[in-house]
């Protein structure tokens, strides 16, 4: 299976990496390594993470990284990941 970023993700990723960084740019480049690790984990076993709880769809799935979700598709060959929150609540009506 092949990942692809969507472009919604790798703007708030980057958004993410640039506010963490005002602190600290180590910690930051640490922080996108790790989960960019992570990620590329997900195509061996993409059913093992929990079902999405922002969509109803069964292919849509949530990998939690360090209190962010980063959301996924399952799409044929590919892994779509198009989220990147950072809490874990439903969204309220």
């Amino acid at each position: 299976m092949k990942i692809v970023f969507k472009d919604t993700f790798l703007i708030r990723l980057e958004n993410q990496i640039e506010y963490i960084s005002c602190d600290s740019p180590k910690r930051a480049r640490k922080f996108k390594s790790d989960l960019l690790g992570r990620i590329k984990e997900i195509p061996a076993n993409p059913y093992r993470y929990r079902k999405s709880i922002y969509f109803e769809e069964e292919s849509i799935r949530d990998l939690i990284f360090k209190g962010y979700t980063i959301v996924f598709r399952i799409a044929n060959e590919n892994i779509e990941v198009f989220g990147f929150v950072n809490y874990q609540k439903a969204p309220t009506d």
